[in-house]
């Protein structure tokens, strides 16, 4: 009887503890899946912005410089004239010299119609001279004038790479194209060994990159007749074999995962992607479940142990009530599988501990890979605006010291004819040169200027004045003549007089290049204020502005002249000069011929003072 009533007291406690698992098991085992889960996908969320930062750098590293290449005057001579052979050996020397330097895969230059004519691995065996590549879709975007992406597997070198290309331009044609292709086996062998597997995919859905190279020319989704003939087309993998990658999608614990059959086994993969718009690309981050699960398992049995203790403690307590030989006895046993659990728990913990401490090493390495490229990204930022401060200074020194060896050589003769006073004027005319071309050293910050440097008020006529004594000597060459109309009255405007005078200074010089050897050498400079604003116009009668170019006048390093007659960043550093004062820089052609430079600042009352430089 005693022993039935015991039982019917312990039968409801043990209802609610068995309760108590169970809800442990289902609620317990959902919740801690779905948070481990979490974190998993937060990691693969961090890899993954990792791998698209390092594939967008590998691709603005390279994507300007077929432009660049395609406007050296070498390969316009050779497309000028594609079958001359000595031109040819010239463009080949070029293109292997430059893709040393650019540690680039291969540089090579397509002729209208897809024939290859000039390529940086002409001296080997796989030289892609005389291939026909007008199938490649970045032949045909850059064909028709546009900018070409596209990654393949190469035809000749059987090697994956990513392709730039840009149009060559002669006039107002296309003339050829430039070709540019960088591999990209670095950066997915370094995705390989991690705890995750990465892969990218084209816009087809096929795998051209992954951690795992079995994986390679597997489509993630089916492939249909529409998309292989796509990529037969465009020969995008050449003669590789394309086939469907094993895998299934579900819904598990609230969210989409995956399952890939490799080999006769199957892994379930949380996956994180996005998308890169430029290329084309998707990058995918595969975490795999497994480690999930388990850890979740760990915490069930662990709150499970954890309840089981509980559970004993209170058995403990109701053997005391009823009888004090059974309650040592079952103290003494408890105590003893108290022991033999903490033991495991301990174990348990321990695990789970080495597992965190691997995971926190995981992220510092991470944390300081971001860091360096943060570094490497800010260094290349100073290099650039170093190489640009420099090539800005040459071509700024180079119209105030052509003036000055003028007044130089004009001096010497004068004192041969004892002609001292003249002699003089030019001596004295070299000194007011050498101290502006010190004033621009000392100012010339057209790009590493902070932008609330104070303005003040600058008479225009004196900066005209002394534009005019500057670009003297390119008119008297060019036989050009420079008249002037500033309006009945004294014009002031908000500016910095020695950057107006810079930018009047380019703009007057290129006036000078466009009309020499014609038969009207007209330059006119005119000034008129109007509602708040003074409008500077300078007109000249040459040939006016190709449409092809006018969009890109103002880009830094375009020029039309020839090689050693300009860097090209006149144009462009006058019109981050004039944006610099608040006001507009813009170019059209005149009605009755000729180009047309336009300059709107704003207008002020009186010049008391000129803005610091």
């Amino acid at each position: 009887m005693q022993h039935f009533l015991n039982g019917r007291r312990l039968l409801w406690p043990g209802l609610a503890l068995a309760a108590l698992a169970l809800a442990i098991v289902v609620l317990g085992g959902r919740l801690a899946t779905r948070a481990y889960m979490d974190e998993a996908e937060a990691r693969g969320q961090t890899t993954l912005r990792l791998a698209v930062s390092a594939l967008t750098g590998q691709i603005s590293r390279y994507k300007s410089l077929p432009q660049l290449i395609a406007d050296n005057d070498d390969i316009q001579l050779l497309l000028a004239s594609p079958d001359d052979q000595a031109l040819r050996d010239v463009a080949n020397r070029y293109l292997k010299s430059i893709n040393g330097l650019l540690e680039s895969s291969d540089i090579y230059l397509i002729k209208p119609g897809g024939d290859t004519i000039s390529a940086s691995n002409y001296d080997l065996p796989t030289t892609f001279v005389g291939e026909n590549y007008s199938y490649r879709p970045y032949y045909q975007d850059a064909i028709r004038g546009g900018i070409g992406r596209f990654f393949a597997l190469g035809v000749m070198s059987n090697m994956r790479g990513y392709y730039f290309s840009a149009p060559v331009i002669l006039g107002e044609r296309v003339a050829g194209v430039v070709v540019l292709k960088v591999h990209i086996e670095e950066i997915e062998a370094s995705w390989r060994g991690g705890d995750f597997e990465l892969t990218v995919t084209d816009p087809e859905g096929i795998i051209f990159m992954s951690s795992r190279p079995l994986w390679l020319y597997s489509s993630m989704k089916p492939l249909t007749s529409e998309m292989l003939a796509r990529t037969t087309a465009s020969r995008r993998y050449s003669d590789a074999i394309l086939r469907n990658l094993p895998v299934s999608r579900f819904m598990a614990d609230g969210r989409e995962l995956l399952a890939i059959s490799e080999r006769g086994n199957t892994r379930e993969f949380l996956e994180v992607a996005e998308e890169m718009p430029e290329a084309g690309w998707t990058v995918h981050v595969l975490a795999d479940t497994g480690s999930a699960r388990a850890q979740s398992l760990t915490a069930v049995v662990l709150a499970l142990l954890a309840l089981g203790l509980a559970a004993l403690a209170g058995a403990i307590v109701l053997q005391r009530r009823a009888r004090l030989d059974e309650r040592m006895q079952m103290q003494q046993s408890a105590q003893q599988e108290l022991e033999r659990r903490v033991e495991e728990r301990t174990a348990d913990l321990a695990l789970v501990n080495t597992r965190l401490e691997t995971e926190v090493a995981e992220r510092r390495a991470t944390e300081q890979q971001l860091r360096q490229t943060q570094a490497d990204l800010i260094q290349a930022g100073k290099l650039a605006a170093l190489g640009q401060m420099s090539a800005a200074l040459s071509h700024e020194f180079n119209q105030p010291l052509a003036a000055v060896k003028t007044y130089a050589d004009n001096a010497a003769i004068l004192i041969d004819r004892e002609r001292v006073a003249e002699a003089r004027d030019n001596v004295s005319r070299i000194s007011s040169l050498t101290d502006r071309m010190a004033s621009i050293s000392r100012h010339l910050r057209n790009f590493a200027r902070k932008p609330n440097q104070k303005l003040g008020p600058v008479s225009l006529q004196e900066v005209v004045h002394d534009t005019q004594e500057i670009v003297g000597w390119r008119l008297k060459a060019a036989d050009a003549t420079l008249s002037v109309d500033l309006g009945p009255s004294p014009l002031t405007i908000k500016a910095g007089s020695v950057r107006l005078q810079q930018v009047l200074v380019n703009i007057v010089t290129n006036a000078a290049d466009a009309v020499e050897g014609l038969p009207d050498r007209r330059i006119e400079l005119m000034a008129r204020r109007k509602a708040g604003k003074v409008t500077i116009t300078v007109r000249d009668h040459g040939p006016g502005v190709p449409k092809a170019i006018a969009e890109r006048i103002f880009d830094p390093f375009f020029s039309t002249k020839g090689v050693g007659k300009g860097l090209g960043l006149g144009l462009s550093i006058s019109y981050n000069i004039i944006k610099d004062f608040g006001g507009s820089l813009g170019v059209m052609n005149h009605a009755e011929g000729g180009a047309l430079f336009t300059i709107e600042l704003d207008a002020m009352r009186s010049a008391m003072r000129e803005a610091a430089e």
